[in-house]
């Protein structure tokens, strides 16, 4: 991801941050795509923070699915890098099940 300072909170003031919930799909998903993508870790990581953080920081050009994956979003980070997920609640808190991770084509 080219700006590293992509968690900008709305204009709301909210200052709303997600636990991140990965599902075992997404870990095993994970692990491959940076096997396959070493390069793309430190994105991943970036993009993690700033979803956590606001999932709709402009950077990370959140949206939602429709078709097959209709109820779950997609954020970007980086050129060729999509994490899919949805918004939750977990114990009561704000959280986004992390359930997909992969190229563009891979994950659509």
């Amino acid at each position: 991801m080219q700006a590293r300072l992509c968690c900008h909170h709305h204009a709301s003031g909210q200052d709303v941050k997600h636990l991140l919930l990965p599902a075992p799909a997404f870990v095993r998903a994970s692990r491959r795509f940076l096997k396959k993508h070493p390069a793309s870790a430190d994105d991943l990581a970036v993009l993690l923070q700033c979803l956590e953080a606001d999932a709709f920081a402009p950077a990370l050009r959140t949206h939602k699915l429709k078709g097959a994956l209709a109820g779950s979003w997609a954020a970007s980070g980086g050129y060729d890098l999509r994490v899919v997920f949805h918004f939750a609640k977990h114990q009561g808190q704000p959280a986004i099940v992390l359930e997909a991770i992969g190229t563009h084509d891979e994950v659509y």
